[in-house]
């Protein structure tokens, strides 16, 4: 396991409950690498030319901006192994020209280091360079998960940016929302009833169906109230007004 982040953690957790065996944790950091690897039972590394050429296969689970760089470095002189990454936003193709036998296993989910989900609900994408990479991968992912579906890379990076607007951007408004309460000492957990509500009904409705609000109807009274009661935070602001257009423009182009 190549990383010991969010993905890399809830992952290695994954594979091992299903009878994988994690041979190292390689981490840049001595305390990352060995936290996951107290948990998954294989050895710390720090140092990639201390990472086994053993390996069946070497799983890179680490951020999209060091992936390119780390690549060339852990695939020499392991060519004829088998290599994964995790990133939604990155081809399968880094790995092109480096290795043999190379491929992406995506779990689309929001992971955190110490809240354990349970895998099996996780959709996983994968993708795969040839036979012995497909057999790797199918196989990985089926043991994790019952969820698991081909995509290619160019299909991934629009999963992943619209899993950006569904998961990244509605929790910076929970927390512009909570923001918001916190100045008027009110608590953000008076909200969890209407969040909870508002992601239930999406299992019902198409989210353009769902969606309420005096955007929706475009009341411009409220719309300019609201705005200008944001006039100390321009950022919240402008997040607002764009938010509340596209809410509309949405609306008028369902009526048409």
């Amino acid at each position: 396991m190549v990383g010991a982040g969010n993905v890399a953690t809830n992952l290695g957790r994954a594979l091992l409950g299903a009878g994988n065996d994690i041979l190292q944790v390689y981490s840049r950091t001595q305390a990352s690498a060995s936290r996951l690897a107290e948990m998954l039972g294989g050895s710390p590394v720090t140092d990639l030319e201390k990472v086994s050429r053993d390996a069946d296969v070497y799983i890179v689970a680490v951020k999209d901006s060091v992936l390119a760089e780390l690549v060339p470095r852990l695939c020499e002189g392991r060519e004829e192994k088998v290599f994964l990454h995790t990133a939604g936003s990155v081809s399968a193709g880094v790995f092109e020209g480096m290795a043999l036998h190379y491929g992406v296993l995506y779990p689309m989910q929001t992971f955190s280091k110490d809240r354990l989900l349970d895998f099996g609900e996780i959709p996983c994408f994968i993708e795969w360079s040839d036979d012995l990479s497909f057999e790797t991968v199918s196989t990985l992912a089926h043991s994790v998960s019952g969820r698991v579906a081909p995509l290619n890379s160019e299909g991934r990076k629009h999963l992943h940016l619209a899993a950006v607007f569904a998961c990244n951007f509605v929790n910076h408004c929970y927390a512009i929302s909570s923001d918001i309460l916190a100045r008027h000492g009110v608590p953000f957990d008076i909200m969890l009833p209407l969040i909870d509500e508002t992601a239930r009904k999406v299992h019902h409705l198409k989210p353009i169906d769902a969606q309420t609000g005096p955007a929706v109807r475009y009341d411009q009274n409220v719309i300019r109230m609201q705005a200008e009661m944001l006039r100390d935070n321009p950022i919240y602001k402008q997040i607002y007004e764009s938010m509340s257009l596209s809410i509309h423009r949405a609306a008028q182009d369902k009526d048409e």
